[in-house]
């Protein structure tokens, strides 16, 4: 998606024993449950994993996640990476990175730079380089990706460095707190502010593409005009949830598709010899995340960063404002 956000699926970024004592007040509780409450750092899903793959121990035993608990039993959790989230190794790929500290990177992702391993590029991705730069991001599920861009769409990504951090950011973007604007060419000229409602799923005719389609998981895009030109608009676009291609799909759907993009734009009419040129060189969709804001995991504090808009955005734009209808 533009945001594309990760589930929360969790795995300890240390690999040192937590050691636990069940309290009286939890007798009757399920394994799970009061692991769950023990440690609310970790998503019950990946405690509910270390319990199945017996990295969990109650009383020196293995169990199950329904065993039923006392109180008084001891526990020991050895937290594990899966195989799969180790699978990827690491490579040497350039990559701008805006912010970084003990907690988190933020970084200006270049268009064409595939963000996670996947069917037709299991390297050279942003995943491989953060590894090569990062090696304790190893430790760390899918070193510490909570949210993709498309390939073709540069912009502001934040990657956890810890798994409490990715945790709680995570969260942030299942409780739609992360704040996230783009910038975007549509085709078209739109002259007020709008919003699209509107779930997303797999496309019935298409596998391969995303549209918008009853059933779909719910999606909400705002969108502001910028600055209208002949036959585009500079659009403001702000992501309340993160669906594959949701931006895309959505301006699609209102019928002002971005700009040269390759699977839900259109080619159009009536346009000049050179600036029909000027689109088929970009060779992208014309989406840019722009803005980004979040509460910093450790510090509380509500933080935010920017990206200047890419030089071949700026190209095109200045190519679109010399049409005339």
């Amino acid at each position: 998606m533009e945001y594309s956000d990760i589930e929360a699926d969790d795995y300890n970024d240390s690999a040192e024993t937590i050691r636990l004592l069940v309290p009286p007040d939890a007798a009757g509780g399920r394994l799970d449950a009061i692991l769950a409450r023990l440690l609310p750092e970790y998503s019950r899903s990946r405690l509910a994993r270390w319990i199945d793959e017996g990295t969990v121990l109650l009383n020196g035993k293995t169990a199950t996640p329904k065993t039923k608990l006392w109180g008084g039993e001891a526990i020991e959790v050895q937290p594990a990476p899966s195989a799969e989230d180790n699978a990827f190794a690491p490579e040497a790929i350039d990559f701008p990175v805006v912010h970084e500290d003990d907690t988190l990177i933020v970084i200006d992702k270049p268009a064409g730079l595939v963000v996670h391993p996947a069917a037709g590029n299991w390297s050279g991705t942003l995943l491989n380089g953060l590894l090569h730069r990062y090696p304790e991001l190893a430790g760390v599920p899918r070193a510490g990706i909570v949210h993709r861009l498309d390939k073709d769409t540069s912009g502001l990504m934040v990657v956890a460095r810890t798994l409490i951090a990715q945790t709680e950011l995570v969260r942030q973007l299942q409780a739609r707190t992360v704040s996230r604007h783009y910038l975007a060419v549509a085709q078209g000229r739109i002259t007020r502010a709008g919003t699209v409602n509107a779930p997303i799923g797999r496309d019935p005719r298409n596998r391969l593409k995303m549209a918008v389609v009853p059933g779909g998981k719910p999606a909400i895009t705002h969108y502001i005009p910028i600055e209208n030109m002949a036959r585009h608009t500079l659009v403001e676009c702000k992501l309340e949830t993160g669906r594959t291609h949701q931006i895309r799909v959505h301006m699609a759907h209102i019928g002002h598709a971005l700009a040269a993009d390759p699977v839900y734009g259109n080619r159009g009419g009536g346009l000049s010899a050179p600036l029909r040129q000027t689109l088929d060189a970009f060779q992208r969709q014309a989406l840019h995340a722009a803005k980004l804001a979040l509460v910093h995991p450790r510090s509380g504090e509500t933080v935010q960063w920017q990206s200047a808009m890419p030089t071949d955005m700026q190209t095109l734009i200045s190519a679109l404002r010399e049409d005339t209808e």
